[in-house]
């Protein structure tokens, strides 16, 4: 990857409905070099797809909170069977495995506090293996979807 790659990611990152030839201009190449090292990058996985960022504030998806769990069991069968579960559950935006405790950190947005009581109550509860939940309520939000460094 050089420099030339990591402009055309960044400036993808910051507006992924570019063209090829808007692309090309902003990274200094003529269009079709710039294309094949575009077609490159998705094949590497560098890019892994497109996608719109949607605000979760319009949807009326304002509440966020930050669940910390720490495993009760930690045997390949449970932790497979808690992951596949919380993968399930579309109010997780993100959940990330842990190392030491705790040893999961999930990211869940709902509507508001009743509805995510009502999330943990039916579906949070019951997931494989949990001893203990922590949750965290997001007070702002000060930094988000921040494009990676180039």
């Amino acid at each position: 990857m050089d420099v030339i790659d990591r402009k055309i990611l960044a400036a993808l990152q910051e507006d992924g409905r570019l063209t090829v030839t808007e692309l090309a201009g902003r990274v200094g190449l003529s269009v079709s070099p710039c294309h094949r090292r575009l077609r490159e990058l998705e094949r590497r996985g560098a890019i892994r797809g497109y996608r719109a960022v949607v605000d979760a504030d319009v949807l009326g998806l304002s509440f966020e909170a930050l669940v910390f769990v720490t495993m009760g069991r930690e045997d390949r069968e449970t932790l497979v069977a808690f992951e596949e579960a919380v993968a399930a559950i579309p109010n997780v935006m993100q959940a990330q495995r842990l190392f030491g405790d705790p040893d999961y950190l999930l990211r869940i947005v709902t509507a508001d506090l009743a509805a995510y009581q009502r999330l943990q109550d039916e579906q949070l509860t019951s997931l494989p293996g949990v001893q203990r939940m922590t949750s965290t309520l997001v007070m702002k939000r000060i930094v988000q979807d921040r494009p990676l460094p180039a």
